[in-house]
């Protein structure tokens, strides 16, 4: 009896008629590709099969319960270096989509882009730009935005001109096992909540990951997320975001970033080779219009992580001379200092607060140690995704 429960559980899961749409490299690879994910119905998959695909325009897929299924993420290789248009790599546009096993080359924008595509996973993926750091790289590694139920599984993103894996508006999120190496920002959640940051590295990036909230967005509120059992080291690459991107304000060598957020855990990480500092906590100092919108960071707990070495040449007014004052290196956390009651708690490391009213230039800088000790903030709860998600992503 539970056999054929099992068997008639699988066959649901399974659409009758479901096809697998090979597509092989070669001549005309734009077109055919194209056509593949065109041609798509629910629950079919579309084979990309081991080798190099010059591709000349973007891709598109807007067919629910599809798989994109490549051989391997270095045997299955989408080139965009002969891109035309400024637009996406790829773009999904529906749900219960699963991206897995190929990789994605020098897109002129952003390279795997999904919007409003609820229930999408990412899964051994590989994005990357082969030229080096520059600020015509396009944006954003994977960028899921305005969707609920993200997973992003054994990703690597390297050369993003602003985020490698960028997770926006979004709500109910697993960000692991996923390396950014190179990007300005390596791992970014933002305007978004419910998130699980875990087992990633972040590693020679301007910034290793960022949870924050910006103003005038669609969705904001942004919060309860965990960032836990990470490695953030060494992230030392010279910020090459265009100019006026908020990016291009992170400093150098900073590790965790935690910017007008409510409800963050950053805990039992290991932080180090972080210039700037291994974690810096700071309210928006940009001038904004939206009345909703809250600019101090509030409830964020750090403790348990492992702190090595951090702000020995951080990228602040004055910074020489406070390496000194310090004796070689400033505390690892820094607090901007903006705000009161905040419920800030830094349980694991010494912090330096800037003293910096809301609004302030940091150039206005008043450093001194400061103690965050705001009590402890109950344990939340896991993320949990749909089961077929997990089963997608197997």
């Amino acid at each position: 009896m539970k056999a054929a429960l099992a068997f008639g559980l699988m066959m649901l899961a399974v659409p009758a008629g479901a096809r697998t749409i090979a597509v092989a490299a070669g001549p005309n690879a734009q077109e055919r590709l194209q056509q593949a994910l065109l041609d798509a119905h629910p629950g079919d998959t579309v084979a990309i099969a081991a080798g190099r695909f010059e591709l000349n325009d973007g891709l598109s897929l807007d067919v629910a319960r599809v798989t994109v299924r490549g051989a391997g993420q270095g045997r299955t290789i989408l080139s965009f270096a002969h891109q035309q248009g400024a637009g996406e790599g790829l773009l999904v546009t529906s749900d219960d989509v699963t991206l897995r096993d190929f990789a994605v080359e020098d897109a002129r924008g952003d390279a795997i882009k999904s919007k409003a595509a609820n229930r999408i996973v990412y899964r051994a993926l590989t994005v990357r730009w082969t030229g080096g750091p520059r600020a015509t790289n396009g944006a954003y590694g994977v960028y899921p935005v305005d969707s609920h139920d993200v997973l992003i599984d054994g990703v690597t993103v390297e050369g993003a001109s602003d985020a490698g894996i960028y997770v926006g508006q979004c709500e109910n999120i697993v960000v692991r096992n996923s390396t950014a190496r190179g990007n300005v920002a390596g791992i970014e959640i933002e305007n978004s909540r419910h998130a699980d940051v875990h087992d990633n590295l972040a590693t020679h990036n301007t910034g290793g990951i960022l949870v924050f909230d910006l103003p005038n967005l669609p969705r904001g509120n942004g919060g309860d997320v965990r960032v836990f059992a990470n490695r953030v080291i060494d992230n030392d690459q010279a910020n090459f975001a265009p100019a006026g991107n908020i990016v291009a304000q992170v400093r150098r060598g900073t590790g965790v970033l935690v910017m007008a957020n409510d409800g963050v855990w950053v805990r039992g990480n290991t932080l180090g080779g972080n210039a700037t500092a291994n974690v810096m906590i700071i309210s928006y100092r940009n001038a904004f219009t939206d009345a909703r919108y809250n600019p101090l960071p509030r409830r964020v707990q750090i403790s348990g992580n492992t702190h090595g070495r951090a702000g020995f040449a951080p990228q602040l007014p004055g910074g020489d001379q406070l390496v000194a004052a310090f004796g070689g290196a400033i505390p690892p956390v820094l607090w901007d200092g903006a705000g009161a009651n905040l419920g800030l708690r830094v349980a694991d490391a010494q912090v330096l607060s800037l003293g910096l009213a809301p609004g302030a230039a940091i150039e206005t800088a008043h450093p001194a140690p400061a103690t965050l000790d705001a009590p402890a903030l109950p344990e939340r709860a896991a993320v949990v995704l749909p089961a077929s998600m997990a089963a997608a992503a197997r």
